[in-house]
């Protein structure tokens, strides 16, 4: 049975009710009306701080784990709403903002850099990153786009660490 996207109330339920569809939807966050992918990925630094203490060997398999329960987390979910990539899921901005801070110092301005920059390269969507959103379906579709768009946002971060370290 898929849920109809108009009422609001039956897609919170689902959310609420369901630990998968709690999780794509990013712990509630991708219910906000406005910008949905923007507090996904704002639910993702309190995850990302607490991993943050990991050695980076371990954050890196967590962060894979993580993408890789995430492509079988979305699908399922778009699959229930019936719609492809729904703005509502974002748990894939939490796995891309994951690893758009991997070995970044845990400091406010690190975080926020990280923040924007993700969020820069996620919504622009640079090549091949557009590529990928359109031409890749399904739960590793709806992942692909917003891990790349880490990696992009990785690299500038690792840039500006050795400029300003």
């Amino acid at each position: 049975m898929t849920i109809p996207l108009a009422d609001k109330a039956l897609v919170s339920r689902m959310v609420f009710t369901n630990p998968a569809h709690f999780l794509s939807f990013g712990f509630g966050s991708g219910l906000m009306p406005k910008a949905p992918g923007t507090w996904g990925t704002l639910a993702a630094i309190p995850l990302w701080y607490g991993l943050s203490f990991l050695t980076l060997p371990y954050y890196l398999i967590v962060t894979l784990a993580l993408s890789i329960i995430g492509i079988g987390l979305c699908h399922y979910t778009a699959k229930k709403l019936g719609v492809h990539d729904h703005p509502g899921i974002v748990w894939d901005e939490i796995c891309g903002y994951l690893v758009t801070m991997f070995a970044i110092p845990t400091a406010w301005h690190w975080a926020l850099a990280g923040f924007i920059l993700f969020r820069f390269f996620d919504i622009l969507k640079p090549w091949p990153i557009k590529w990928l959103d359109k031409k890749v379906h399904g739960g590793f579709g709806i992942m692909v786009d917003d891990l790349l768009a880490g990696v992009f946002a990785l690299g500038v971060l690792h840039l500006a660490l050795l400029y300003f370290s």
